[in-house]
Protein backbone atom coordinates (compact mmCIF):
# COMPACT_ATOMS: atom_id res chain seq x y z
CA UNK A 1 0.00 0.00 0.00
CA UNK A 2 2.08 2.80 -1.18
CA UNK A 3 2.70 5.64 -3.88
CA UNK A 4 4.80 4.33 -6.95
CA UNK A 5 5.84 7.91 -7.94
CA UNK A 6 6.22 11.09 -6.31
CA UNK A 7 3.39 14.41 -6.48
CA UNK A 8 4.35 16.65 -9.59
CA UNK A 9 5.69 13.58 -11.41
CA UNK A 10 5.48 13.45 -15.63
CA UNK A 11 3.59 10.45 -15.65
CA UNK A 12 1.96 8.31 -19.08
CA UNK A 13 -1.03 6.25 -19.90
CA UNK A 14 -0.58 2.70 -18.24
CA UNK A 15 2.11 3.82 -15.68
CA UNK A 16 0.89 2.10 -12.30
CA UNK A 17 1.00 5.60 -9.70
CA UNK A 18 -0.37 3.04 -6.54
CA UNK A 19 -1.30 -0.04 -4.79
CA UNK A 20 -3.32 -0.51 -1.88
CA UNK A 21 -6.03 1.24 -1.17
CA UNK A 22 -5.21 3.79 0.69
CA UNK A 23 -5.09 6.26 -1.97
CA UNK A 24 -8.31 7.51 -4.17
CA UNK A 25 -8.12 8.06 -7.89
CA UNK A 26 -9.94 11.04 -9.75
CA UNK A 27 -9.10 13.02 -13.29
CA UNK A 28 -6.99 11.62 -15.60
CA UNK A 29 -6.31 8.37 -13.11
CA UNK A 30 -8.33 5.16 -12.50
CA UNK A 31 -8.28 1.58 -10.26
CA UNK A 32 -7.07 -1.37 -11.76
CA UNK A 33 -7.68 -4.22 -9.51
CA UNK A 34 -5.07 -2.99 -6.17
CA UNK A 35 -3.48 -0.53 -8.29
CA UNK A 36 -4.07 3.15 -9.41
CA UNK A 37 -2.96 3.66 -13.08
CA UNK A 38 -2.47 6.71 -15.41
CA UNK A 39 -5.20 7.37 -18.09
CA UNK A 40 -3.59 10.29 -20.08
CA UNK A 41 0.28 12.17 -19.85
CA UNK A 42 0.21 14.92 -17.86
CA UNK A 43 1.36 15.87 -14.16
CA UNK A 44 0.28 13.97 -11.30
CA UNK A 45 -1.15 16.44 -8.78
CA UNK A 46 -1.60 14.11 -4.79
CA UNK A 47 -4.10 15.79 -2.73
CA UNK A 48 -4.06 13.79 0.28
CA UNK A 49 -5.34 10.93 -0.82
CA UNK A 50 -6.72 11.99 -4.11
CA UNK A 51 -4.85 11.24 -7.01
CA UNK A 52 -5.04 13.51 -10.17
CA UNK A 53 -3.35 13.86 -12.99
CA UNK A 54 -3.09 17.83 -14.99
CA UNK A 55 -2.68 17.11 -19.22
CA UNK A 56 0.20 19.45 -20.72
CA UNK A 57 -2.57 20.55 -22.78
CA UNK A 58 -6.38 20.86 -23.74
CA UNK A 59 -9.00 23.10 -24.03
CA UNK A 60 -11.25 24.57 -20.92
CA UNK A 61 -13.85 22.77 -19.75
CA UNK A 62 -16.24 25.44 -17.35
CA UNK A 63 -17.10 23.42 -13.85
CA UNK A 64 -19.65 25.26 -11.74
CA UNK A 65 -17.59 27.21 -9.07
CA UNK A 66 -14.50 28.11 -10.84
CA UNK A 67 -13.78 31.72 -11.16
CA UNK A 68 -12.81 32.72 -14.90
CA UNK A 69 -11.91 35.80 -16.85
CA UNK A 70 -14.42 36.56 -19.61
CA UNK A 71 -14.95 38.62 -22.33
CA UNK A 72 -18.23 40.60 -23.18
CA UNK A 73 -19.09 39.67 -27.37
CA UNK A 74 -22.62 39.97 -27.22
CA UNK A 75 -25.43 41.97 -25.90
CA UNK A 76 -28.85 41.00 -25.87
CA UNK A 77 -32.42 41.86 -24.39
CA UNK A 78 -31.42 39.51 -21.02
CA UNK A 79 -27.91 40.26 -20.31
CA UNK A 80 -24.65 39.61 -21.83
CA UNK A 81 -23.16 36.65 -24.22
CA UNK A 82 -19.20 36.01 -23.31
CA UNK A 83 -16.22 34.47 -24.76
CA UNK A 84 -14.55 31.95 -21.63
CA UNK A 85 -12.07 30.57 -23.93
CA UNK A 86 -14.16 27.44 -24.36
CA UNK A 87 -16.47 25.51 -26.77
CA UNK A 88 -19.17 26.60 -24.65
CA UNK A 89 -21.12 29.45 -24.60
CA UNK A 90 -21.55 31.79 -21.10
CA UNK A 91 -24.43 34.20 -20.48
CA UNK A 92 -24.39 36.84 -18.01
CA UNK A 93 -28.18 37.54 -17.48
CA UNK A 94 -29.57 40.79 -15.56
CA UNK A 95 -30.24 39.61 -12.66
CA UNK A 96 -26.67 38.54 -11.97
CA UNK A 97 -24.71 41.16 -13.44
CA UNK A 98 -25.33 43.89 -10.67
CA UNK A 99 -26.62 44.22 -7.13
CA UNK A 100 -29.04 47.07 -8.16
CA UNK A 101 -31.85 46.31 -10.25
CA UNK A 102 -31.73 46.29 -13.73
CA UNK A 103 -34.30 47.30 -15.71
CA UNK A 104 -35.89 45.13 -18.95
CA UNK A 105 -35.20 47.54 -22.13
CA UNK A 106 -32.11 49.26 -20.17
CA UNK A 107 -29.37 50.39 -22.06
CA UNK A 108 -26.83 47.51 -20.86
CA UNK A 109 -23.69 49.40 -22.32
CA UNK A 110 -23.98 51.44 -19.51
CA UNK A 111 -22.78 48.72 -17.39
CA UNK A 112 -20.61 46.48 -19.72
CA UNK A 113 -19.98 47.09 -23.59
CA UNK A 114 -18.40 44.75 -26.53
CA UNK A 115 -15.00 43.85 -25.48
CA UNK A 116 -15.26 44.65 -21.88
CA UNK A 117 -13.34 41.80 -19.81
CA UNK A 118 -14.85 40.44 -16.30
CA UNK A 119 -13.88 38.04 -13.48
CA UNK A 120 -16.67 36.22 -13.16
CA UNK A 121 -18.14 32.68 -11.08
CA UNK A 122 -19.68 30.34 -12.97
CA UNK A 123 -22.63 28.96 -10.79
CA UNK A 124 -24.05 26.63 -13.56
CA UNK A 125 -23.65 24.72 -16.67
CA UNK A 126 -26.46 23.30 -18.24
CA UNK A 127 -26.87 19.81 -20.51
CA UNK A 128 -26.88 22.24 -23.81
CA UNK A 129 -24.29 23.28 -22.61
CA UNK A 130 -24.63 26.91 -21.74
CA UNK A 131 -22.81 28.27 -19.01
CA UNK A 132 -24.09 30.18 -16.27
CA UNK A 133 -22.65 33.89 -14.77
CA UNK A 134 -22.57 35.71 -11.94
CA UNK A 135 -20.44 39.06 -10.40
CA UNK A 136 -22.74 38.74 -7.22
CA UNK A 137 -19.57 37.20 -4.76
CA UNK A 138 -16.51 38.76 -3.49
CA UNK A 139 -13.80 39.91 -6.26
CA UNK A 140 -16.18 39.38 -9.28
CA UNK A 141 -15.85 42.46 -11.22
CA UNK A 142 -15.73 44.18 -14.50
CA UNK A 143 -11.79 45.05 -15.03
CA UNK A 144 -10.21 48.07 -16.27
CA UNK A 145 -7.37 48.58 -18.88
CA UNK A 146 -4.73 46.28 -18.74
CA UNK A 147 -2.56 43.67 -20.60
CA UNK A 148 -4.53 40.44 -21.62
CA UNK A 149 -2.74 36.79 -21.85
CA UNK A 150 -3.97 33.46 -22.45
CA UNK A 151 -1.70 30.03 -21.49
CA UNK A 152 -3.05 26.51 -21.58
CA UNK A 153 -5.87 25.98 -18.97
CA UNK A 154 -4.29 23.00 -17.59
CA UNK A 155 -1.20 25.06 -16.58
CA UNK A 156 -3.18 28.04 -14.78
CA UNK A 157 -2.58 25.60 -11.33
CA UNK A 158 1.10 26.15 -11.80
CA UNK A 159 0.62 29.98 -12.56
CA UNK A 160 -1.49 30.41 -9.54
CA UNK A 161 0.62 28.30 -7.11
CA UNK A 162 -0.01 26.67 -3.75
CA UNK A 163 -2.53 29.41 -1.93
CA UNK A 164 -1.81 31.97 -4.94
CA UNK A 165 2.07 31.58 -3.89
CA UNK A 166 3.37 32.19 -7.44
CA UNK A 167 1.09 34.55 -8.80
CA UNK A 168 1.58 36.85 -5.53
CA UNK A 169 5.32 36.14 -6.37
CA UNK A 170 5.10 37.61 -9.40
CA UNK A 171 2.90 40.66 -7.83
CA UNK A 172 4.67 41.42 -5.04
CA UNK A 173 8.37 41.64 -7.90
CA UNK A 174 6.50 43.40 -10.39
CA UNK A 175 4.09 45.92 -8.36
CA UNK A 176 1.36 44.58 -11.06
CA UNK A 177 -2.23 43.91 -10.16
CA UNK A 178 -2.97 40.66 -11.92
CA UNK A 179 -6.29 38.57 -11.96
CA UNK A 180 -5.93 34.82 -12.96
CA UNK A 181 -8.99 32.68 -14.80
CA UNK A 182 -9.18 29.21 -14.36
CA UNK A 183 -9.65 29.02 -17.99
CA UNK A 184 -6.53 30.40 -19.07
CA UNK A 185 -7.34 34.06 -19.41
CA UNK A 186 -4.83 36.10 -17.57
CA UNK A 187 -5.12 40.11 -16.69
CA UNK A 188 -2.46 42.51 -15.80
CA UNK A 189 -2.24 46.13 -14.59
CA UNK A 190 1.18 47.81 -14.47
CA UNK A 191 4.35 49.64 -15.74
CA UNK A 192 4.64 48.82 -19.25
CA UNK A 193 8.04 47.84 -18.35
CA UNK A 194 7.11 45.12 -15.21
CA UNK A 195 4.35 44.07 -17.06
CA UNK A 196 6.20 42.41 -20.07
CA UNK A 197 7.93 40.93 -17.16
CA UNK A 198 5.00 39.35 -15.21
CA UNK A 199 4.07 38.47 -18.62
CA UNK A 200 7.43 36.47 -19.61
CA UNK A 201 7.46 35.23 -16.19
CA UNK A 202 4.27 33.41 -16.49
CA UNK A 203 5.60 32.23 -19.85
CA UNK A 204 8.28 30.30 -18.61
CA UNK A 205 5.71 28.87 -15.51
CA UNK A 206 3.87 27.64 -18.60
CA UNK A 207 6.91 26.29 -20.74
CA UNK A 208 8.17 24.73 -17.94
CA UNK A 209 5.14 23.72 -15.55
CA UNK A 210 6.69 20.10 -15.50
CA UNK A 211 9.83 20.70 -13.68
CA UNK A 212 10.85 20.31 -10.33
CA UNK A 213 12.04 23.91 -8.58
CA UNK A 214 9.87 25.97 -10.34
CA UNK A 215 9.03 28.61 -7.98
CA UNK A 216 13.04 29.26 -7.52
CA UNK A 217 13.80 29.18 -10.97
CA UNK A 218 10.78 32.31 -11.27
CA UNK A 219 12.68 33.99 -8.16
CA UNK A 220 15.21 33.73 -10.06
CA UNK A 221 14.41 35.00 -13.07
CA UNK A 222 12.29 38.17 -11.86
CA UNK A 223 15.33 39.12 -9.78
CA UNK A 224 17.22 38.73 -12.87
CA UNK A 225 15.11 40.67 -15.28
CA UNK A 226 13.50 42.87 -12.78
CA UNK A 227 17.45 44.63 -12.54
CA UNK A 228 18.24 45.05 -16.12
Amino acid sequence: MALLTKDKSVVVPGEELASGMDYLPTNGTYRDGDKIVAARLGLLHIEGRLLKIIPFSGKYLPKRGDVIIAKVEDITLNGWRCYINSAYSALLNLRDASSEFIAKGADLTRYFTFGDYIVAGITNVTSQNIVDLTLKAPGLKKLGEGRIMHIDPNKMPRVIGKAGSMVNMIKEATDCRISVGQNGIIWIQGSPNNELVAVKSIEKISAESHVPGLTERIKKFLDKELKK
